[in-house]
């Protein structure tokens, strides 16, 4: 009885919907602020031109592909309107390249708007997919983008059901979880005092919602060895080639991820991200294909011990042009890959969405300069270690994965 009232009522919420007048309405649409992680700016944040909302705007370098890019939510796939809003006090259009997930769909004219201080709105219709979609402007000229302000996206969203009844009872909360990671510099936090390198860890915590704590215990310069037994892997190879550990007690981060009391618990997450240091010839960081395969299955095996869900990913790319193309660089892939299969456990593939991110960025070629355009944006003074900007870029690529490859976690994204 009570599902049929409630069909009843739908139905004349929906005619009286159909009897109000065409205009009066508009579809409702999201806001992503330049200025806001998790959008990115291939320049700086400004403040100095009136007539921006939010805190400021994006004024992007003057080069070609100096891009602005914001990470946009769609319920459903299917076409989206973007309302790009900027301003652009020359008399010279900045064009650029609209890119959806690193496919271009359009481009804009971003013509010149009388002043600096005088902001238009350009829209343009692209199409995305379901769950997080990257949307970069790219400018295709040496002039750069104008100032952008904001993007503004009315996504598809999911058809309404009219005759669904009301739940029975409130759903309860999620619970809280917190993601503990172990890893290299690469997704370890900054050093005190500086602000390169910057691992993706340190940026991961923004695209979850408040049930979610990230606990971020990677460290620079560490082997998946050197990460679970410091101080006691020695410089000394056995008979197999393995650097000797001894006494074989665990480091101290790591036992703190086994305390019972304070440690993982039901329902955490455990990501687990080596293979760049672990490569070198000479202990102590040394570490061999069976044993790193291994060391993995040990980390995982005591993940789910306690509950907890183990993720493996392959090491994060360099940036190693082929011409004009960005080329995987990194060992230890087929291990991450072996051992997963064989513990039963979720891999992200970070190496391959990595360097398909920088080919999305248009990296490549690359002259080599760290300090500036696009690239010296997103590494540090060498090929390897990420600025703020490219470490949110890279901990969005971990994210989106989470939600194309399913992972349960994904239900906590923001």
């Amino acid at each position: 009885m009570k599902a049929k009232l409630w069909c009843l009522a739908a139905g004349l919420l929906l005619v009286v919907a159909l009897l109000v007048p065409p205009g009066s309405a508009t579809a409702a649409s999201t806001r992503y602020e330049a200025e806001a992680a998790p959008a990115v700016c291939t320049g700086t944040i400004d403040a100095n031109h009136t007539g921006y909302t939010g805190t400021g705007f994006c004024n992007g370098d003057n080069a070609v592909g100096a891009a602005v890019q914001f990470t946009v939510d769609a319920a459903v796939a299917g076409t989206a309107t973007l309302d790009i809003r900027y301003a652009n006090g020359t008399t010279t259009a900045r064009p650029a390249d609209v890119f959806v997930n690193g496919v271009r769909a359009q481009s804009v004219p971003l013509d010149g708007t009388g002043a600096w201080t005088t902001w238009l709105t350009s829209t343009v219709t692209v199409p995305v997919t379901t769950g997080a979609n990257l949307v970069r402007l790219s400018p295709t000229t040496a002039n750069g983008l104008p100032n952008v302000d904001r993007l503004d996206v009315t996504a598809p969203g999911p058809s309404p059901s009219p005759c669904a009844p009301p739940s029975a009872s409130p759903t309860s909360a999620p619970p809280r979880v917190t993601v503990w990671l172990a890893g290299d510099s690469t997704v370890a936090e900054p050093s005190s005092g500086t602000t390169c390198p910057v691992g993706w860890g340190n940026q991961f915590a923004q695209y979850f919602n408040g049930n979610v704590t990230v606990r971020n215990s990677a460290v620079g310069g560490r082997s998946i060895q050197t990460w679970l037994y410091d101080p006691n892997v020695t410089g000394t190879k056995n008979s197999a080639g393995e650097c000797v550990v001894s006494p074989q007690t665990y480091s101290a981060r790591w036992q703190a991820m086994l305390d019972p009391t304070n440690g993982m618990k039901a329902g955490d997450y455990l990501f687990i991200q080596f293979g760049i240091n672990d490569s070198t010839s000479a202990c102590p960081r040394h570490v061999g294909s069976a044993r790193y395969q291994q060391l993995l299955g040990v980390m995982a095996s005591a993940a789910k011990a306690r509950g907890a869900r183990p993720v493996f990913l392959t090491p994060a790319a360099a940036i190693t042009c082929s011409g004009g193309t960005a080329v995987g660089n990194r060992g230890f892939i087929a291990e991450t890959n072996a051992a997963a299969s064989a513990n039963g456990v979720p891999v992200i593939d970070l190496h391959r969405l990595s360097y398909t991110l920088y080919n999305s960025l248009g990296f490549c070629p690359f002259n080599g300069d760290y300090g500036a355009g696009p690239v010296g944006a997103f590494f540090c003074n060498d090929h390897t270690h990420f600025e703020t900007a490219g470490a949110r870029q890279i901990a969005g690529v971990v994210a989106r994965a989470l939600r194309d490859q399913q992972i349960p976690l994904a239900s906590y994204l923001r």
